[in-house]
């Protein structure tokens, strides 16, 4: 037996206290992982679906194969994952800010860390994801068929306020630069679509779209939603 409530890794980082912490659920017994910043969670392995249908949505809009996919945030690592379910996918790079979020998979601590880290296909960064969509891409470096992003709550609510610029036309206009021709980029946002961030995003993007994505939410007995948004790069 374990404690209802068990700590798995508590570490200092430049954004506050950060939390992984394991819980038996006292219904059902399933193990339950949540991640907490200083006094607010980030994210719970009971709400996966969205994340889940982030990588889909994103891939499902996609043509062709051999396909190069980056992922900026990794968190519990199921929009990951759930990237590499799609055997299209050649090569998939994983960007986080938080050195304690890849070790945790590293270390084989989450549901899905050994599925994810062990693929040959998977490469976890260390990295600043809104600064590499700042910097112009290298001569050399080939660019991502499929963005897909997870960090903030929504473009409105970010963790930080320095990825306030990236929810911007000039700074959807950089990230778009590090996509391939008709490239797809994808993210989720805690809140219901955005009428002014949908307007930013068709104004560099064509076919952009915001899918909401129902889930049922245990804890109050309903059910919940997010929003996935998904554009397509602009031909070249």
């Amino acid at each position: 037996m374990i404690a209802r409530f068990e700590e798995l890794d508590w570490q200092e980082t430049r954004m506050g206290e950060l939390n992984l912490r394991r819980r038996t659920d006292s219904q059902s017994g399933e193990l339950i992982y949540e991640v907490k910043l200083g006094d607010e969670y980030l994210m719970s392995s009971l709400f996966t679906v969205a994340e889940e249908e982030l990588a889909r949505l994103g891939l499902a809009a996609t043509d062709g194969g051999s396909l190069a996919v980056l992922v900026g945030g990794l968190g519990l690592g199921y929009t990951a994952v759930t990237a590499l379910e799609d055997n299209r996918v050649a090569r998939l790079d994983v960007i986080d800010a938080l050195p304690a979020v890849i070790g945790w998979h590293e270390r084989h601590l989450l549901p899905v860390s050994t599925k994810l880290v062990d693929d040959p296909r998977t490469t976890l960064v260390h990295d600043d994801f809104f600064a590499v969509m700042r910097r112009a891409a290298a001569p050399d470096e080939a660019p991502y068929d499929v963005i897909l992003l997870d960090v903030d709550h929504s473009p409105r609510h970010t963790l930080d306020p320095s990825h306030a610029d990236l929810y911007t036309a000039a700074g959807l206009e950089r990230l778009a630069a590090h996509l391939a021709d008709r490239g797809i980029f994808a993210l989720w946002s805690d809140d219901p679509p955005d009428a002014d961030f949908m307007t930013v995003l068709a104004s560099v993007f064509d076919e952009a779209r915001a899918l909401e994505v129902a889930f049922e939410n245990r804890l109050t007995g309903g059910s919940s939603s997010n929003t996935v948004y998904v554009a397509r790069r602009r031909s070249l």
